[in-house]
Formats: C-alpha cells, sequence, structure tokens
C-alpha cells in the first residue's frame, strides 16, 4: 500500500478518542487526517482542546499536536477530508444514531465505539476474528441509507471479550449455560484515579447497563445473516454480574459453563490454542498472532502482568477445571480500552479495508 487511507477521530478528545489518536500513530494503511469533536473544542489545535486532560502514559503524538479539531456536527466538512471515521462520541443514543447515520449517508465508512447501533438490524457489530461475515449487511445497510460508500459497523462491548473469545472456540461443543461475574477497570468508564479518587481500595458492585450488554451481546455475535438482518442466537443461556474494581486497565472475567456434548480439559486447551479467524489469515497489522493464550500457573492470567498480552490484542486465559455444578469453569482476560475499544476498532477497519469495504475516496 502506498497512500494511507485518510482517517477521522469523531470524539477524539475523549479517552478512547485519545486512544485511537495513539495507536493511529505510525499505522501502515490509516493516518489521522481529522479530528472532530463539541462545539466547544472546535476551532482549538487538538494539543489545546486536550490541555490538561491527555490520559494515556504515552506522549501525545507529534503529528496531531496542531490538528484544528473540528465542530463534530458539522458532518459534511469533516466528511470531506477523510476517506473513513472512528467514532468515540459521549451524546444520548438517539443523537449518536443520528450523527453516525449522517456521516454514514455523506459517503463515510463509519466503525463506531458507541453502543447506539449495536443492535440495528443491518449494522454488523463485530469481532474480527470472531463473525467476520456478518459484513455481508452491509449492503443491505446501504440500500436503507441510500449511499454507495458510506456505512456504519460497530464493535461490541468491551467486557465481553474476556470470555466470548473462549466460548466461541467451544461452540462445537454446544455450551449450554454461561455464568460469568466481569471485574471491570476504571477506564472502561472512561476514568482514572486521578478523575475517580473514590475508586482507591474500593469496590463498586454496579455498572448501569452492563449486565444486559454481556448478557445479550455474545448471542448478536453468535447470530446468523438472514435477509439483510442479523438474527441473533438462541443458545447458550447466559447471566453475568459486572463489578467495578480499582485497576487502570483490563477487565477480567470468571466463567462457569455447561455443554451439551461435554468436552475433555485437553479438547478445551487444544481448541483455544488453534482458534485463529480472519485478522490471522490476512495477517492484518493489529492482529495478534495467537488470538487465545492460555497460562498453566495457577496465578494467571494477571491483570498487571498480562492485560498487555499481544500488543493489548490478545487473549488470556487460565486456571481451567472442572466444576461440581456446571462442567467447567475457567479465568479470562482483555484490555478493555485496546482490545476491547479502539484496538478492536481499528482492527474491525483494517478488515473491512482488506475485504474491499472501505477504500480511498
Amino acid at each position: 500500500m502506498t497512500e494511507k487511507l485518510r482517517a477521522g477521530i469523531v470524539g477524539g478528545t475523549g479517552m478512547v478518542g485519545q486512544r485511537f489518536i495513539a495507536l493511529l500513530e505510525n499505522h501502515p494503511w490509516f493516518q489521522v487526517t481529522a479530528i472532530a469533536a463539541s462545539a466547544n473544542s472546535a476551532g482549538k489545535t487538538y494539543e489545546e482542546s486536550v490541555k490538561g486532560r491527555w490520559k494515556l502514559s504515552t506522549p501525545m503524538p507529534e503529528s496531531v499536536k496542531h490538528i484544528p479539531v473540528q465542530d463534530a456536527s458539522h458532518v459534511e466538512e469533516v466528511a470531506s477530508g477523510v476517506d473513513l471515521i472512528f467514532c468515540a462520541v459521549d451524546m444520548k443514543k438517539n443523537e449518536i444514531q443520528a450523527l453516525e447515520e449522517a456521516y454514514a449517508k455523506a459517503g463515510v465508512p463509519v466503525i463506531s465505539n458507541n453502543s447506539a447501533h449495536r443492535w440495528t438490524p443491518d449494522v454488523p457489530m463485530v469481532v474480527p476474528e470472531i463473525n467476520p461475515e456478518h459484513l455481508e449487511v452491509i449492503a443491505s445497510q446501504r440500500k436503507r441509507l441510500g449511499t454507495e460508500t458510506g456505512f456504519i459497523a460497530v464493535k461490541p462491548n468491551c467486557s465481553i471479550q474476556s470470555y466470548v473469545p473462549m466460548l466461541t472456540a467451544l461452540r462445537g461443543f454446544k455450551p449450554t449455560q454461561v455464568v460469568a461475574s466481569t471485574y471491570q477497570a476504571i477506564s472502561g468508564a472512561g476514568k482514572t484515579f486521578t478523575d475517580w479518587p473514590e475508586m482507591l481500595d474500593n469496590v463498586i458492585p454496579y455498572i448501569g447497563g452492563e449486565e444486559e450488554k454481556s448478557e445479550q451481546e455474545p448471542l448478536r455475535i453468535w447470530g446468523t445473516v438472514d435477509n439483510g438482518e442479523i438474527v441473533k442466537a438462541s443458545a447458550p443461556h447466559i447471566t453475568t454480574q459486572c463489578i467495578r474494581v480499582p485497576v487502570t486497565d483490563g477487565h477480567l472475567a470468571t466463567v462457569f459453563v455447561s455443554f451439551e456434548n461435554k468436552p475433555s480439559k485437553e479438547e478445551i486447551l487444544e481448541s483455544w490454542k488453534n482458534y485463529k479467524g480472519r485478522p490471522q489469515e490476512l495477517e492484518l497489522p493489529s492482529a495478534p498472532k495467537q488470538f487465545i493464550t492460555y497460562f498453566e500457573e495457577d496465578n494467571r492470567p494477571q491483570t498487571n502482568l498480562d492485560r498487555d498480552l499481544e500488543n493489548g490484542m490478545g487473549i488470556s486465559a487460565g486456571r481451567l477445571r472442572e466444576d461440581s455444578l456446571y462442567d467447567f469453569k475457567f479465568v479470562g482476560l482483555s484490555h478493555n480500552t485496546l482490545r476491547g475499544a479502539a484496538g478492536g476498532a481499528v482492527l474491525i477497519a483494517e478488515l473491512l479495508k482488506a475485504e474491499g469495504y472501505i477504500t480511498a475516496r
């Protein structure tokens, strides 16, 4: 590839937007050429707009410091300078839906980190290693929106990536019941300990809306494409609890699962080791070489030690053993702002580009 595609970031001043900025620095396929945010930030340089609010441990890339921030509501203006956008805005659901559709109708592919369109029937919600075939619905979505080049694709909730990959690798054994508890980092709320000192030495056993997402979104990911829409799977039955813990990054899950055809422990480990998807086959730039890594040690995976596996794009598993009530139990871990948010969206964009859905405008 000789020329990079021009990428815009809508919602570029927030934590996830900042992650996009950092991840796209020196990306081989994409270059940030536009940053948009609220009217309050518009007209300032990016450096000025996030002064005192840069949340990442790595420094702000020099290449974006002097990019003028545009008003995200000025769709045609932003769209004119990009080939695709990553969307990570903090707005009401109906406002996000309208904004993302406006960009799509302007001919721009939208890769969204937001939840607003996750249940729109013709919008694919994708984990690239798991359900790339769902991209087929983009053709129907384009017809509905009246555009030849624009569309919306979304990534799922960050927490489910700590256990859904392992369950996906075992779908041949037909999981029937799943109990999952997730222990979620504060960055999932867009916070640091400076912003949220109440989280120090504390656990909050409630995250609004998270349990419903964690129980239902896996079924949509495992669903099928039927008449231009995604029809969610009917099984397994999933119940969850989602808890906020005093950790900077990384969502950890404890999982109990029963099967219609119970596998052996050896079969499970073999399935995890060998599981791969289109990103690995295509050798996409952000794809982990090993999607799921199992740790034999009793005390792994650990959030602090293992969240950055494969540049934060790998999934960790451990403590697999038989259970007295369910067939098996295990622990999973994913990096919530990399694999679970900005990194996962960048990987979706890479897959869309590789499969011909995104081209230079």
